[in-house]
């Protein structure tokens, strides 16, 4: 077995050809990259003006430049987390573990963060804030996003006003940019009757990747999101380039990647890995396995991360609950293998993309993703906005159900860090 291993190794000189053809003025692939990248600046410009962009009173600043209504929403959100009027972790412990002192011995080592998905709309964020201050519910520390960027640049700044809310409750956020295959830029596909042409993923076809890398650095300067949803080989290492060049860009990939059995997960980990910078640190900090991937999947992968120096720079992030219509069978729910698996696993996250099955399911309109591409004019026009706010709330009541199971089982969790002391 030994020797059949050390075949395995990869020997300097291979090394040493990937680094000449990466470094290789001839290499188009990678120079059209550097030539985005200089369009716009250089990597210190870029993280000075997203920085800039990302400055929380430069956000309200433009929010009540253009008047928007979330301003105030902004302002009432910080007036309740400086009062105190979330409920604070000792209390959260006191309630859902009878026993204040059994806290102490809680696993903090292997946290697990809360995510929620998707948080389509701004004013979301303040229905969830509201009802967790009444119910003396645990907030998230993570928030996905799946709408259409250009739309809510426009949407009274709620772009703006995202990125200032996470700023106020303590928790990160994703961004999905608009460039994608879905966008129509696989000219071959359609809707149904071409459904067999996505079975090789949508992906980011032909010059796509350089489109993606150009929308990516706008909204990172012009709006400060550092965070984006990745979906497609190429893209990945675009991610992983910039990086290695400087820009302090971070992304998930997302679970329509496939990302389904420990080979798979090497795959990208290892290429993640040979592209950190001299600190560790990579851009892809979220990494959604597919809806199959179950706890003997976690434990593999687990090793190959810890293995690979990526322990605690790259989380795995975990369906727990999917939307009732359009991605899995249903019912699924994977609340008790994550309770089972966050016992010897780390820095998971515990991600909710639908409400708990019996209760999304029996609503009159339960959840479906394929509404996460609806316009805004399309929701209001059918009068659909809320019934999806709705479901977004079931998958905050999912989110607190994991969490109370988490920590009863003695395993921690991560929420708004600001918010709940």
């Amino acid at each position: 077995m030994s020797n059949l291993r050390n075949l395995l190794k990869i020997s300097a000189e291979r090394l040493q050809e990937v680094n000449d053809m990466l470094t290789d003025p001839a290499n188009e692939s990678v120079g059209r990259i550097l030539e985005i990248v200089e369009k716009y600046g250089g990597p210190e410009e870029i993280n000075r003006k997203a920085a800039e962009a990302r400055n929380f009173d430069n956000l309200m600043a433009r929010l009540k430049e253009m008047n928007s209504p979330y301003a105030a929403d902004i302002e009432w959100l910080t007036e309740q987390r400086d009062k105190g009027a979330f409920v604070s972790m000792a209390d959260y412990y006191d309630r859902v573990l009878g026993d204040r002192e059994a806290a102490a011995t809680i696993n903090r080592d292997n946290a697990v963060t809360l995510e929620i998905s998707a948080l389509q709309f701004f004013p979301w964020l303040i229905a969830e804030a509201k009802q967790s201050i009444a119910n003396k519910e645990l907030m998230p520390a993570r928030y996905i996003r799946v709408r259409n960027m250009k739309e809510q640049a426009e949407d009274n700044g709620d772009i703006l006003a995202t990125a200032a809310g996470v700023q106020v409750v303590g928790a990160t956020y994703v961004e999905t940019l608009d460039t994608k295959g879905t966008d129509g830029s696989n000219i071959h596909l359609g809707g149904p009757e071409t459904i067999t042409g996505y079975f090789g993923g949508i992906g980011q076809p032909n010059d796509h990747p350089y489109k993606w890398i150009d929308e990516y650095l706008y909204y990172y300067t012009t709006y400060g999101v550092r965070q984006v949803l990745n979906i497609n080989a190429g893209t990945v290492l675009a991610g992983y380039i910039l990086h290695k060049l400087g820009v302090d860009n971070e992304f998930k990939i997302s679970v329509y990647m496939g990302n389904d059995n420990p080979l798979a997960i090497l795959w990208t980990l290892m290429t993640a890995r040979l592209f950190a910078r001299e600190d560790g640190t990579t851009s892809l900090v979220g990494f959604n396995l597919s809806n199959s991937a179950d706890n003997y999947t976690l434990r593999h992968a687990a090793k190959i991360r810890k293995s690979l120096g990526l322990e605690k720079v790259v989380r795995f992030e975990h369906h727990i609950t999917e939307t009732q219509k359009s991605i899995v069978i249903q019912p699924y729910n994977r609340r008790d293998e994550l309770v089972e698996v966050a016992q010897e696993v780390p820095n998971i996250a515990a991600k909710h993309e639908g409400g708990d099955p019996e209760i999304d399911g029996a609503r009159e309109h339960p959840s479906d993703i394929l509404e996460y591409f609806l316009s805004k004019e399309e929701i209001v026009s059918q009068g659909l906005m809320d019934a999806l706010e709705r479901s977004y709330l079931d998958k905050h009541d999912a989110l607190n159900r994991t969490a109370d199971a988490l920590v009863k089982s003695g395993v921690d969790v991560v929420c708004a860090w600001n918010l709940h002391k």
